[in-house]
């Protein structure tokens, strides 16, 4: 059985959410603690993301909202004196920390031991060398490849290897510094890159257009071993798989090839001796049986959330498992489908597809390649191809209503498009079928396999049987039943029947009441779980046109059944903050003795973890979907305000569908969510907001500027590329910002409303019952209005607003709590100018600060609204809430380094991946905490300042003077040096980027590495600033030197870590605060 020494166990998290390192990592680490709870052993939870599940109250016995590196793990483990550590479950920051722990003699040093996969195996995964040599002890192929660590011996390699080469850096997560090199000049700049990230590069052949096929292998102490859904990539090789649509079980190879390989996987996987999981990926040439593997995982990673929940096999379970000294027989009762000792089998597909958010950054590069850069994912479960990937591409929420039928898309050069895959390339693909492309010339120029390309075809051809009734009412029965099974939407069908114009909500529900008609409905299918608590309870479950049949009986009719809508695919602006609320919503009305039914479809989430809730339906969260769902369940209510913006959206059309909506009614949130209504009702009140029109024509837009005056804020309807929002500052701006926006008219209106400088904005977030608060919290942003509320740096308490503000904002709430007659959580955000408070929004539901404040209050928000909308009596919070001695600060991760070509730049559109959240026992502890945790550094060399304009340069004067107290090098561009010197700080020029003079370039002194903080301030939008100022910023980025572009910010950090060090800081657990 286990071994019994381990008492105490300490769990490295992976920290905040980024590009390649998700909400996937939150279930793994949940599970792990499940896991180890169900043992009895106590746990120690180190991760400052704040939003997460693993986080909350009951999942770990203690957690540490620290920075997880090499100091903070090693004092916490002095503190807590762990027997074991467990590293598997934290991505890459995990593993890097927990090896760098090993190789420095920390573990030893306080007898810790590495649980599960020893540090030694997971070396040779990680060090190429050592893979390679290793694989070749067994004759198992690699690509030949060759790691240098400098640009000369690169250049060697490569042309020994012959153009074109690939580059990949080692220790690096989703494939960060690597791509495909076709010639000399291309390898130079990607290795020059490639070496700022990573001390060791690797230089290797290039296998572009191959199959890439992953498993996910699992293996236990007394060497049983076997493969976990074989899963095939949409996308040929040179496409990271992050950024690949996925599929499985494998479709287009024979039994043989998929046998081969599972063979070879379980070689390796012994020779290296992995204990647990790992995931390995294959490279393979279906026409001549070669083969290479391309990398091994010895951790959890994203493919393992995502086999998890394809096959009801719970992997990060049952590796937590596996390292307590468990054996497969012994989880899950042998000889019953719930055994974990055999791989599942699925009588079923699935497809996964990634989410990209490329729109949110100005200037990256939309061509997809061997970096991952897309920010969340889907999965979409059902009986056949077509209807999966239909079904997955509503999913994915970017406007698409499957694989067809999108207006608006347009590709200038279709070849391109499908030779040179971007974000868009799947509809590149049916706009070339649709134009008459044959499959042979598509999988000529895409690499994607024939049998695919079929499927897509299939559905292409099918629009035009659909097209030939020009009715609704005249689409017979069999032609509705295949158009399901080929995954088309009522949508679909309406928009290729008799094309309405319009939101088509009538025709949608006209298509719906022809196929209850006709009997055309959606089956239920339920998946089989493995190792769950009550298997035969366990409703993991999802809808197909595949089968007739349900496979759960809906005749016995419950009146308690609450459906609970998720979030959908993570995305920039919502992420884990909306799972961590959904899960929440779900356990206090199953606490509540509620049955609970979730809608999600996010493999990556906690949510749908089928041990969560009484029904997971894993599938789409669109109008049609949940009104299948509601058909067959009857719940007695739907709550629609926990998974942030996407059931939010569904409110009003399910209110008129009669469906009971919990909480604030749809007509409410309709009357906050519309800019008219809300603005009427603002003034009604005699509340403040900032003024705005809504204006469709461009003398309109001169006329309301001569009334504010600049800046103002300005957000078009329709926008072809680039953000949705901006700042401008003069006339200039504002032209070509308009140009951008494609069209202005009566039917595409621009709001322009006026921008207040200097403000500072303050978020309010509450729980109220018919009109009522019951419970609020107010916090502040450290930046100035301006900044994304969601890219901000988060102060709760606040700490620098009057009394005389903290009440007018309590009065104002309170006001249009009553007027909206609110029951469940809501959140505002003001403005606020010398004691002057405005309205700028208010939604109607949870905002991403929910488990911020619910922690560090440790008051869960989201409890309380439950039972509120449950209609539950819950006591009124006694509200001097403000009085708690300690500050929690929320600091964004930001994932620029991820995105090439991306201007790291703040502005009015969020573009932040993930947050942290810490505390501390004053601000500058609780910033710095949180500020280490996303990746900053407390510089020991030089900081390079070039601070914009008079404003930004005062603003930093205070800082500045510190820095050259404490003997920092600074360095600074010719105005703001003279500025500095004229007030006694000394500072060493340098010139700008487009600069040649005797002064050092600013490029070549971040080039090496001569200052460990760049401050760049953004000053005016001139053509040579906004160059010049991208290049310094890029350049930071590209050579990973942390970097500020906010006076506020910067100066906040300066003065923490001139007045605290490192050492200074407490090492305190969220329980003892």
């Amino acid at each position: 059985m286990k071994s019994q020494k381990v008492k105490k166990v300490i769990l490295l998290g992976s920290g905040a959410l980024k590009i390649g390192q998700a909400g996937e990592f939150d279930y793994s680490g949940s599970q792990a603690l499940k896991a180890m709870r169900e043992e009895g052993i106590s746990t120690v939870l180190i991760n400052p993301n704040i939003a997460t599940i693993q986080t909350s109250e009951g999942v770990a016995d203690k957690v540490y909202f620290l920075p997880i590196t090499p100091y903070f793990v090693e004092e916490i483990i002095k503190k807590e004196q762990p027997d074991g550590i467990l590293l598997a479950f934290g991505g890459q920051t995990a593993l890097n920390c927990g090896t760098e722990l090993y190789l420095s003699g920390v573990l030893e040093k306080y007898g810790v031991q590495v649980l599960g996969t020893s540090v030694d195996a997971i070396m040779i995964t990680e060090d190429r060398d050592l893979f390679v040599k290793k694989l070749n002890e067994i004759d198992a192929k690699t690509p030949v490849s060759q790691a240098v660590e400098n640009m000369e011996d690169a250049l060697t390699v490569a042309r020994r290897i012959g153009y074109p080469v690939m580059v990949r850096s080692a220790y690096a997560l989703g494939g960060l510094g690597s791509g495909v090199c076709a010639n000399e000049k291309e390898f130079v700049e990607l290795c020059d890159s490639a070496l700022a990230h990573s001390k060791q590069i690797l230089v290797e052949e290039s296998l572009k257009g191959w199959k890439e096929i992953e498993f996910e292998v699992i293996r236990d102490k007394n060497d049983h071993c076997f493969t976990v859904v074989p899963m095939e990539n949409f996308d040929p090789l040179g496409i990271h798989t992050g950024e690949s649509i996925v599929v499985a079980p494998i479709v287009s190879l024979s039994q043989e090839q998929i046998t081969m390989l599972q063979e070879i996987s379980k070689k390796v996987v012994r020779h290296i001796g992995i204990v647990g999981e790992c995931n390995i990926q294959f490279a393979f040439n279906a026409e001549t049986n070669d083969y290479r593997i391309i990398e091994i995982n010895a951790r959890l990673s994203r493919s393992s959330a995502l086999a998890s929940k394809a096959s009801g096999y719970p992997l990060a379970f049952v590796a937590a498992k596996l390292a307590l000294g468990y054996s497969l027989d012994q989880i899950g009762e042998m000889g019953t489908p719930n055994s974990a000792y055999v791989a599942p089998s699925v009588d079923y597909m699935i497809v996964k597809i990634p989410r990209w958010d490329l729109t949110k950054f100005v200037g990256v590069d939309r061509e997809i390649n061997s970096a991952m850069k897309s920010v969340g994912e889907i999965m979409s479960i059902g009986k056949s191809f077509e209807e999966i990937i239909q079904k997955g591409l509503r999913m994915i929420g970017q406007g698409m209503h499957g694989l067809v039928g999108n207006q608006d898309l347009e590709f200038e050069d279709l070849e391109k498009e499908l030779t040179h895959p971007t974000d868009l390339r799947i509809f590149a693909i049916a706009t070339a079928l649709e134009k008459g492309y044959s499959v042979e010339k598509i999988v000529e120029l895409t690499k994607i396999d024939k049998w695919f390309i079929g499927k897509l075809k299939n559905i292409v051809d099918y629009t035009k049987v659909i097209a030939q009734y020009k009715n609704i009412d005249d689409i017979p029965a069999d032609v509705m039943k295949e158009a399901k099974r080929l995954g088309f939407s009522d949508f679909q069908i309406a928009r290729y029947s008799e094309n309405p114009s319009g939101n088509m909500e009538k025709d949608i529900l006209r298509v719906r009441s022809l196929r209850k008609k006709q009997g055309v409905v959606p089956a239920v299918r339920r998946i089989n779980t493995v190792a769950s608590e009550h298997p035969e309870l366990t409703n993991y479950l999802y809808m197909t046109y595949g089968v007739e049949d349900h496979a759960i009986d809906y005749s016995y009719r419950n009146d308690k059944n609450i459906v609970v809508l998720g979030s959908g695919a993570y995305r920039i602006g919502s992420s884990v903050e909306f799972d961590w609320c959904s899960v929440n919503a779900v356990q206090t009305a199953r606490k509540l003795g509620y049955k609970s039914i979730m809608i999600n479809y996010n493999p990556e989430t906690v949510s749908t973890d089928y041990d969560m809730c009484d029904r997971l339906y894993f599938d789409e969260l669109s109008f049609e979907r949940v009104l299948d769902v509601i058909d067959l369940e009857n719940p007695k209510g739907v709550i629609v305000s926990v998974g942030g913006q996407i059931p939010n959206n569904l409110a009003m059309k399910l209110y008129r569908q009669n469906v009971p909506v919990l909480g604030t009614s749809p007509i409410s949130i309709d009357r906050a969510e519309n800019r008219h209504k809300f603005s009427a009702m603002l003034d009604q009140l005699g509340i403040d907001q900032p003024r705005w029109g809504e204006l469709t024509s461009p003398e309109d837009i001169d006329k309301f500027i001569a009334e504010v005056g600049f800046p103002v804020l300005i957000r078009p309807s329709y926008v072809l590329s680039g953000a949705a929002m901006n700042v401008c500052y003069n006339r200039e701006q504002m032209d070509t910002f308009l140009n951008l926006a494609a069209k202005v008219s009566k039917e595409y209106p621009v709001v322009v409303s006026e921008f207040l400088q200097g403000a500072k904005e303050i978020e309010f977030d509450a729980v109220a019952k018919n009109g009522e608060i019951l419970e609020f919290a107010i916090s502040e942003h450290v930046e100035y209005a301006g900044v994304h509320s969601g890219d901000a740096t988060l102060v709760f308490p606040a700490q620098k607003i009057y009394l005389e503000t903290a009440r007018q904002i309590k009065r104002v709430s309170k006001k249009i709590a009553k007027e909206l007659n609110i029951s469940g959580p809501f959140n505002m955000q003001f403005l606020a100018k010398d004691n002057a408070v405005k309205v700028i929004e208010c939604n109607l539901r949870s905002s991403r600060s929910f488990p911020f404040v619910s922690k560090i209050l440790k008051r869960n928000f989201i409890e309380t609204a439950t039972k509120v909308m449950l209609d539950v009596p819950v006591e009124k919070a006694d509200n001097s809430t403000t009085d708690i001695d300690y500050v929690g600060v929320k600091a964004s991760q930001f994932s620029f380094a991820r995105l090439h070509k991306a201007d790291p730049i703040l502005g009015v559109d969020m573009s932040s991946t993930g947050e942290v959240g810490c505390i501390g026992e004053d601000f500058d502890e609780a910033l710095l905490n949180s500020l280490l945790s996303v990746g900053y550094k407390i510089p020991q060399k030089g900081v390079m300042v070039s601070s914009g304009d008079i404003r930004g340069k005062v603003d930093l004067l205070d800082a500045c003077k510190l820095l050259d107290a404490h003997g920092y090098k600074i360095y600074a561009t010719e105005g703001t040096r003279n500025f500095l010197q004229e007030n006694g700080v000394n500072a060493t020029i340098v010139s700008w980027p487009d600069e040649q003079n005797q002064n050092v370039n600013i490029l070549s002194l971040l080039q090496d590495h001569q200052v460990d903080l760049v401050i760049n301030i953004p000053k005016n939008h001139t053509k040579r600033e906004q160059t010049n100022g991208y290049k310094i910023r890029r350049s930071a980025i590209d050579h990973n030197i942390p970097l500020m572009t906010n006076a506020r910010l910067a100066s906040a950090f300066i003065k923490a870590f001139c007045e605290k060090s490192e050492k200074d800081l407490q090492i305190l657990s969220w329980q003892e605060y």
